[in-house]
């Protein structure tokens, strides 16, 4: 379920608005200048090779980076495997990574082709949790602070686009707000 949950920065219980309604939800955040768009849902799962979800979304991909902007564009994806018995500590290690708060020099652009992923974005005096499902794209502008969470149970498939090959790498600031703020799974099931 998309959802957007918008709380004060120093009191994740004010909770603002909750909603999971698309129009209300990319209102809201294109107020704040974060797009937020649908794109048409294929039938994408963990397995599905690289190659047929860059060729399923060609058109969209191509629409988007239509001024040549992202030099590097690629699919990360994430997926559990109870066959491996390292899963457990590699999902808790790829989640790790992003759950503090953070800024990149560039967009961060992501469309999630599966599963779901929460950025949380620390805009003065809120944070606005913003749950991206299969079909959401979400671009967060340069400088951002923010955070994001995968579960603890991380599942995805997500297309990234980035200007710089290490667009990707964040300047963490040392606040550890995202520790007063409700997980994914605890947005989920809420």
């Amino acid at each position: 379920m998309t959802l957007l949950q918008i709380m004060s920065d120093t009191d994740a219980a004010e909770v603002k608005l909750r909603t999971d309604d698309d129009a209300v939800i990319a209102a809201e955040l294109g107020k704040r200048g974060i797009i937020f768009e649908r794109w048409p849902l294929l039938e994408i799962t963990g397995a599905t090779p690289t190659a047929d979800i860059e060729a399923e979304y060609a058109a969209r991909i191509a629409e988007l980076n239509a001024d040549g902007r992202y030099k590097f564009i690629d699919v990360a994806r994430i997926h559990p495997d109870a066959d491996d018995p390292e899963w457990p500590a590699k999902a808790a290690g790829a989640r790790g990574k992003f759950l503090d708060e953070h800024r990149h020099a560039e967009d961060e652009v992501r469309f999630f082709a599966a599963g779901q992923g929460c950025f949380y974005l620390h805009l003065g005096e809120e944070v606005l949790a913003t749950v991206c499902t299969a079909g959401d794209l979400v671009s967060v502008p340069a400088g951002t602070l923010h955070w994001f969470d995968m579960g603890t149970e991380p599942e995805f498939v997500a297309v990234r686009f980035f200007e710089e090959e290490d667009g990707w790498i964040g300047d963490f600031t040392g606040d550890k707000i995202s520790g007063g703020f409700p997980t994914l799974d605890e947005l989920l099931t809420s």
